[in-house]
């Protein structure tokens, strides 16, 4: 029996992670990692977009900007976009060379560039802020994240789930090797939470059925290392 219960530890504890390999593990024991994942339509959206000008001087790159800059965050707040969801970087700006094949570096212009970060509350809206943008003069759109209002909500959700799933693991493992699970021994959550992944739909090929975004979800995920004692 003792035997057994040396080669059951063994078995169930393969897959410990090794942060756990000096907690004193001498008990018979099973370790199980819980996922979970939680589907949600997105209500709100972040984007970033950005305009860079090279001219040959610095004042005229820094008006070219700052121009564009201006006539977009004006279009934003003739719509009633709150100035708390709207900020802009500073000014950038950089000389610009060029290289010849032989001689010495030649000043060409000056590169300037800002950035704009926009908070859309209402997810139907993020087509009409990008193409205000694009009219304005922006001529880089770097980043656009889909999201939920309360995450929190969501990614509890995902909690739960991925707890459920570690609880039935166990639960299964125990019972395959005629245990039953004992108290929990160690709960480890220490980890920042995934970020939400995209989901579109395989109808957004065409554009009559498409809402735009708003035809996507977000999967929203999480995970849990849970530690049980053996009976």
């Amino acid at each position: 029996m003792k035997w057994f219960s040396s080669l059951l530890v063994t078995t169930l504890s393969i897959c410990c992670v090794s942060v756990y390999a000096d907690e004193g593990l001498n008990f018979p024991h099973v370790t199980t990692t819980g996922y979970g994942e939680i589907s949600a339509k997105p209500d709100m959206a972040t984007f970033s977009v950005r305009v860079v000008e090279t001219t040959l001087t610095a004042e005229q790159a820094k008006q070219a900007v700052d121009g564009v800059v201006e006539r977009f965050l004006k279009s934003l707040e003739d719509i009633g976009i709150s100035k708390s969801n709207i900020s802009s970087s500073n000014l950038y700006i950089s000389p610009q060379y060029h290289y010849p094949k032989s001689g010495s570096s030649e000043l060409v212009g000056y590169r300037a560039s800002r950035t704009v970060d926009v908070v859309v509350m209402d997810l139907a809206k993020l087509n009409q802020y990008l193409d205000m943008a694009l009219k304005s003069g922006i001529n880089q759109v770097d980043n656009i994240q889909l999201k939920v209002s309360d995450q929190t909500k969501y990614q509890q959700k995902a909690r739960l789930a991925a707890i459920q799933d570690a609880k039935s693991k166990a639960d299964f493992l125990a019972q395959g090797f005629d245990k039953k699970l004992g108290d929990i021994w160690l709960i480890n959550d220490d980890r920042a939470p995934s970020q939400p992944v995209i989901m579109r739909s395989m109808m957004m090929d065409t554009e009559q059925n498409s809402n735009g975004y708003q035809d996507s979800n977000l999967i929203i995920r999480d995970q849990v290392d849970v530690i049980y004692k053996l009976k």
